[in-house]
């Protein structure tokens, strides 16, 4: 559900302060673990380093940025492919085999 429009956009009032110190086009990284502050007019152009749970993904404030929040461009979950050990003799066999034979229509 989202936030009652009579409220306005929750934007955490420390974020503000740190942008109105920065010049516009500055690349210093702010960081931030306000992932729920939504990305105001105000922030394009900055590099946020917004916490994903273990570290600080860098994010550029595009002008297409706004209105969505900050954690929404720093992924808290990495994906590790499926399979396992049959995925990976699969690949290798497939990786293996164009390499040996030739291309199907080739003359000999």
């Amino acid at each position: 559900m989202s936030r009652s429009s009579k409220k306005g956009p929750y934007v955490d009032p420390k974020l503000l302060k740190k942008i109105s110190k920065l010049k516009p086009g500055d690349k210093t990284v702010i960081k931030t673990w306000s992932r729920a502050s939504e990305i105001a007019p105000e922030m394009v152009g900055f590099v946020f380093g917004v916490h994903n749970g273990k570290n600080f993904i860098e994010v550029l404030i595009k002008e297409e940025m706004v209105g969505h929040r900050l954690g929404e461009f720093s992924l808290t979950r990495k994906f590790v492919r499926h399979g396992g050990k049959m995925q990976r003799e699969l690949e290798a066999s497939k990786a293996a085999a164009p390499a040996a034979s030739p291309a199907p229509g080739a003359k000999k």
